[in-house]
């Protein structure tokens, strides 16, 4: 599985320990910055994953920022993303076996280092159940975007 990483300034630290970690566990990772911790802009980073996930050149990203707020409200502007802001390992599971995601936003600053890890590492493994009522929930979702991007 490719998967595209990024963050800004605020979730340096947990991206490093991420791309090693993840790289580690077989994964293919693709980083795509910051490179370091000087201060930056989140959406530029949230649309490079975005992009790469949207246009199938990564099958799933990870974004991180202080909070993850910004990075997932950038990544669901893009076709086919949604992007999921998780902070509990409940939430880490739901949001693949309920609604797809394909893009995990994490806090960089807000939650521990190793929570991100774990956080990641549920989202990754875990799948999409293909209950009817998900299945579904996500075709809804799917013709809603293609409603307004009209």
């Amino acid at each position: 599985m490719k998967i595209a990483i990024g963050t800004d300034h605020a979730g340096f630290d947990t991206k490093q320990a991420l791309v090693k970690h993840l790289s580690g566990e077989g994964y293919q990772v693709e980083d795509l910055g910051a490179y370091n911790s000087e201060p930056s802009d989140y959406p530029l980073f949230a649309e490079k994953v975005a992009k790469s996930v949207s246009s199938k050149q990564a099958d799933r990203g990870i974004l991180i920022c202080g909070n993850g707020i910004g990075m997932s409200i950038v990544a669901n502007k893009f076709p086919g993303v949604r992007a999921a802001l998780v902070f509990t390992e409940k939430m880490a599971k739901e949001t693949r076996e309920h609604n797809d995601s394909n893009v995990l936003s994490l806090a960089g600053r807000d939650l521990p280092v190793e929570t991100n890890l774990k956080l990641a590492d549920i989202w990754l493994k875990t799948s999409f159940t293909n209950v009817e009522r998900h299945t579904r929930r996500v075709e809804e979702i799917k013709d809603i975007e293609k409603a307004v991007s009209k």
